[in-house]
This record gives C-alpha cells, structure tokens and sequence, in this order.
C-alpha cells in the first residue's frame, strides 16, 4: 500500500491560526423540553454559533458509527473511531453478533484452549456486564456463550455479573439478573453446575479505565478470583438487599458481593480454570485484562493480587491491539487503518490531543484508529489532566477549566496547526442523572467555548465544534406522571458548528442527506488546506471553487 498522502485543496489560502476541534461529549441536539439538560441550560455561546451559516446536525449512532442498528445508541469510542478514521467500520457489537452466529469465535484458538481446560476438570468464568445497552456488553452474547458450553459440554460456569444502571435505566439489575439465574438453573441439568459467582456496579468493581482508579479493579479482582465480598445466597438476593438498606442506592455504585453456598463462595478461581471477559467495549476490559494477563514475574503496581492463579484468560475481543491485551480473544477487532492523524503526519501537521483522563483515550487511541501511542512523536503532543476521584455529579465542571487553560496556551504558542480536545462533562455527569449537575456540566462547556473561541479569534485560527454522541440532552423520561433518571446515551443528532475567524476562505456547507461523525475527517482536512482522502466519507465542505461561484 503506498505511503499516505494528501493533494493540496485549490483555490486554498493559507491562515496564521490552528484549525481546533471542540468534542463536547455528550451533548446532543434533542427535543426542547424540561427534561433535556443542553436546552434548560444557560448556553449563550453555543445558541448563538448555533445560528451561524456553517452549522448543520450530525447522526452520532447506530450504522453511521458501525453499530448493529439505528436502534442502538452511539458511544464514545466508536463515535471517536467515526470523528478519527474518516469512514464507518463495523464495530464491537456487531463484529461479536457475527461471529457469535456464525461460529466463528469458537474456532478460535482461545475457545480451543477454554474446552481443553473443562475437558480436565477445570471451571469457565464469564465475566462481563449484565445489561440489553450494547455499549460495552449485551446480554444476547452471554446467552449465546452459555448455550455453546452445553453444547460443547463443558460442565462447570461461573458467571461473575458487573450491574449497569448506566447505559440501561439506573435500577434495572433484576430485569437482567433474575431471568439470568432463572437460566442458570434450567442449564445446572446432566451433571452441569452453572450459577452466578460474584458482581458489584460497573463503577466501582471491575470496570476502571485509562488508570483513573485501579482500586476499583482490586475490588474485581477481590470478588471474582478470590471469592472475598459480602456473602449472599443469591446475586438476586445481594442486589435485593442492598435496594433495601440504601434506597438511593443505584446499580452502577452497588457494592461487590459473592455468591456463597453452605458458607462459601461459589466461584474462588483456581489452576487449571478459564476465564472470558465478555465484554466487547474496550477502555473498561483493559486493566482488569492486564491484572489476568501480567502474571507473578511481571511487575504490576497496581494493587495486591494476593494470589494469581495459573489461569487462561480471554477477551471477547482484543482490547488494544498494539499492546496486545489481552493476549487471547474470541473475535477480531475492527482493523482501522489510515485514520486522519496518520495522513496529517506524514504531511508534516503539528497537532495537539488534550483530555481529562477519562476520555484521554478518545481523542488518542480512539481517534487513531485504536492505535496506541503516538503516530509521530515529533509532530504529536498529547496531554491527559488527571479526571477527580469523585462521582462527577459532585464536581460537574471536572477538569473542563484545566484543559482551556492548556488549549488556550497550545493556540498562544503558535507551534501547532491542528488541535483537538474533549472536553468529556455533558458524557461523565449525565451518566449521573442528577439534574442540576447536568445543567452546570453544560454551562462548564459553554464558558470554556467562550474562552476557546476568544483566544482562537486573536490567532486568527477556525473552530470546529462538534460532539461524539447525546446523553446531557435527555436527563429523564417520564411515564404516567413519573419521571425516571435517564442515565444512558442518546440516539440525538450532535451538532456541526464551523466557526471561521480568518475569512481567508470562503468555505460553504455542502448539504449532504444524511451527515454523520465520519464525514468530520474530510471536513478537517479541508479546512486544513488539503483535499480528502478517496477512501473517506464526503466532507461536509463545498468545494472552495463551488462555494465561491454559488456566492
């Protein structure tokens, strides 16, 4: 394949500023009603570039971001892969639906490894999240697993179940476990011994990410290979309970438990078992990944694993690809090749990748095409501020005013051309649900566009303002007078503001049908003198020759 290469766009007149792409994550464009947390909230900046000329709305989810359906709502991570890559790959969803149906996951070598290891005694222990959301899991691939034990035979499971309350309603975990264990209990027939083993909530058991706190993996680690947690005869029975001490309690934060039968747990991992990690998403599987996979003579500072048992261990799918975690997997992941980061270096872009770290990922690893590290190191900057340790209900403006202080800073040195930020508030506390921390998560954006905007008008430089998916624009819903905290993603459009403070070109928006996230790629490239790639999706430019005859 020859070496990436973009044609100069004609017409084009080079401008003194950078080009600075503002991800507001999370926002979405929805109705203008009470519940929606973007339009109750104080936006001046952002309604009024919302009337600017260069401004359009773009579909964030489903198949325009490689999604299953339309049904499904985007994500971070492949609405970053869409912004980055400049095309629609399949994504984890559906690559696993495909290769769950068609078999191909299990004639893999890992599957192979997984039998021969029952095939001598040794126990299977699935974990992943329990929930329909189809962000990170669904609970159709754990079915679809635990029909091909039996049918492979294998004669002892453990299901080690992570409780949403995120992507899904935010106390929902009986809607998933108690059909689960119903199951698990027709399956336990001929000699097979299925049942739950061990869960807690997603954000504070197992499910950590970028690093930000691997405490929470200990406690993973603790409940599901260890067999230590609060004891209970049932994960039905734990997550019951817990509902009853603390009413405000909801999924994601429950506590871990451990399932216990005649006083002991159920699932304490031992040599000879196996392990599958079902989820298919992958910024939340790495670390606890990493803890399976770095075995005795690795050096792992995260936390004391107390005990590592000689186990096999594999994802549903590979994590990181670069770093190779986990080592096995099921499925093959998406191969993204020629994101926009690797056409702006080999044309010798300076660029500036900035985010708290809790979407530090995002605007790196996932806007690369899930690659790891820098493409050019002496071309690529990237900074991570480190996201509170706190829930973000608490601290709604996070680090939004770090990151504009950096970004101001990037624009003021004048070294780099292209520059992109996520600035993660509308994602991280609308998943919170609470209202009035939604509303001042979007205010924080808003007063740090303005700062953006202001120093990017003395550089002289073009803005473009977009979002990777919604979740701050719906806050609840509301049925027969009761309104229910809506934590999860949306399926709402996300605008497209391109905001121009240099006037060196007369860009125009070309009205496509059906715009989406992989249309931004192109659209950069344009805005930075250069023409698309013939693989990307169409910019949502004219032509400078077309804009200028239509004007």
């Amino acid at each position: 394949m020859p070496e990436p290469h973009l044609e100069k766009l004609p017409g084009y007149r080079p401008f003194p500023g950078p080009v600075v792409t503002v991800i507001m994550d999370g926002v979405g464009i929805g109705p203008e009603t009470e519940s929606n947390g973007v339009f109750m909230a104080y936006t001046p900046v952002l309604d009024e570039l919302m009337k600017g000329r260069l401004t359009t709305r773009l579909k964030a989810h489903g198949t325009a971001v490689g999604l299953p359906s339309d049904d499904d709502m985007g994500n971070s991570e492949v609405g970053h892969n869409a912004l980055g890559a400049g095309r629609v790959f399949a994504q984890g969803a559906k690559l696993v639906n495909e290769a769950l149906k068609n078999g191909t996951a299990f004639t893999s070598k890992a599957w192979q490894e997984v039998l021969r290891r029952a095939s001598t005694g040794g126990t299977l222990h699935l974990i992943g999240l329990i929930s329909d959301g189809n962000v990170h899991s669904h609970t159709d691939h754990l079915y679809a697993l635990l029909a091909r034990c039996v049918c492979d035979k294998i004669r002892r499971v453990r299901v080690h179940g992570l409780l949403d309350g995120r992507d899904v309603a935010p106390k929902s975990a009986l809607q998933y476990f108690a059909p689960l264990e119903q199951r698990l209990r027709e399956l336990s027939v001929d000699g097979r011994d299925y049942c739950m083993a061990s869960g807690g909530g997603r954000m504070i058991t197992t499910m950590d990410r970028y690093g930000a706190d691997w405490s929470v993996v200990e406690r993973g680690w603790k409940a599901h290979v260890l067999g230590i947690g609060r004891p209970f005869p049932s994960a039905c029975e734990a997550i019951r309970t817990y509902y009853i001490e603390d009413p405000a309690m909801t999924d994601q934060y429950m506590e871990s438990f451990v399932v216990t039968r005649n006083d002991k747990p159920v699932g304490v991992m031992e040599d000879g078992d196996a392990v599958i990690l079902w989820n298919f998403r992958g910024d939340r599987a790495i670390e606890i990944s990493r803890a399976f996979d770095e075995g005795e003579s690795s050096a792992f500072p995260y936390f004391d694993r107390q005990r590592i048992p000689d186990l096999f261990y594999a994802g549903i799918m590979q994590y990181d690809g670069d770093a190779l975690i986990p080592a096995h997997y099921l499925v093959e992941p998406p191969a993204i090749d020629r994101p926009l980061s690797e056409y702006l270096c080999a044309e010798g872009v300076s660029s500036y990748a900035i985010s708290e770290t809790q979407k530090f990922g995002h605007v790196t690893y996932f806007w690369n095409g899930n690659r790891s590290g820098y493409i050019d190191e002496k071309l690529e900057t990237y900074v991570e501020i480190p996201s509170d340790r706190v829930t973000f209900d608490l601290r709604p403006w996070m680090q939004a005013a770090q990151i504009t202080d950096q970004v101001i800073a990037a624009i003021e040195s004048g070294r780099y051309k292209f520059i992109r930020l996520n600035l993660a508030n509308g994602d991280m506390v609308g998943h919170t649900g609470v209202v009035i921390s939604v509303r001042i998560a979007v205010e924080t954006v808003d007063l740090c566009l303005k700062r953006i905007l202001t120093a990017l008008q003395k550089a002289n430089g073009i803005a473009l303002i977009t979002a990777d998916h919604g979740n701050a624009d719906c806050m609840w819903t509301e049925k027969n007078g009761e309104r229910t905290a809506m934590v999860a993603h949306t399926r709402n459009p996300v605008p497209l503001i391109i905001h121009d403070f240099n006037g060196n070109n007369d860009f125009q928006l070309a009205h496509l049908a059906q715009p989406g996230l992989s249309n931004v790629a192109a659209t950069l490239c344009n805005l930075l003198g250069f023409m698309a790639p013939q693989e990307y999706d169409q910019s949502l430019l004219l032509p400078l020759g077309e804009a200028r005859s239509d004007g």
